[in-house]
């Protein structure tokens, strides 16, 4: 996926996945919002105003929020908080083709969230990003393509939780064991995108997508037993370790 472009507008960021205007995410003390430039009003007119009708109102099976959808919010410039930022877009060039063809996004990029910095958080970090949109796929496939994904990474002790995200349901955080820290370490989150997500876009009604977001920083914690993500990002970087330990 193209994710070279930090800075998104709340509507590819939120909006578009379904996240409510009101969503703690979309605070200030969670999101670093734009200054100058601080709004874009450069959107699909049509589909922002099916996105307003399904949170205002609901459709495909869902009631809404039922609240006052407001364009002024969507237009908010943020530094992403995630790459599925950029996941909305291409599903949404996705939807724009005359006959839908399967796809398979990846990428692997930059995200910034304004967080306390710990041994466990990062306000600025890397996320490895995947989905899936194909017919009539489902939990067992995200599931599997997860167990497959990290054993290629050689993590092999995974759990999962179900967890709750507004745009995909069902929705499960992945969990992995830290040897060092001797406890399991949330390091992603899952779920199948939820039709009021997928149906404003104009996905045929039979499509599915599965999808999966993770840390980068912390799977590496698990792989070399690293206990502080402060030494793989940042001023606290071990260069020595870096050197010695190369990306096969």
């Amino acid at each position: 996926m193209p994710t070279n472009q930090f800075v998104e507008s709340s509507f590819w960021n939120f909006d578009a996945l379904f996240q409510p205007q009101q969503h703690p995410a979309r605070d200030m003390h969670d999101t670093f919002f734009l200054k100058d430039p601080s709004t874009d009003d450069n959107l699909p007119k049509d589909y922002v105003e099916r996105v307003k009708e399904v949170h205002s109102h609901g459709g495909y099976g869902s009631i809404g929020y039922g609240y006052d959808w407001k364009i002024e919010e969507a237009e908010k410039l943020l530094l992403r908080t995630h790459t599925t930022a950029v996941s909305s877009y291409m599903l949404y060039k996705l939807a724009q083709q005359e006959v839908f063809k399967p796809a398979k996004y990846f990428s692997i990029d930059r995200v910034f969230r304004n967080e306390t910095v710990d041994a466990t958080h990062l306000a600025e970090f890397h996320q490895i990003e995947g989905l899936i949109a194909d017919r009539n796929i489902t939990l067992g496939d995200l599931i599997g393509t997860l167990y497959n994904f990290f054993n290629k990474l050689g993590i092999e002790r995974l759990e999962f939780k179900p967890a709750y995200n507004p745009y995909t349901e069902p929705s499960l955080e992945i969990f992995s064991w830290h040897d060092g820290l001797n406890k399991w370490v949330e390091i992603g989150n899952s779920g199948m995108f939820r039709p009021e997500m997928l149906r404003p876009l104009g996905l045929p009604e039979d499509v599915k997508v599965i999808a999966w977001g993770l840390s980068l920083e912390r799977p590496t914690m698990i792989k070399y037993s690293i206990d502080n993500i402060r030494e793989l990002l940042g001023h606290k970087v071990d260069l020595e370790m870096v050197m010695n330990n190369p990306a096969p």
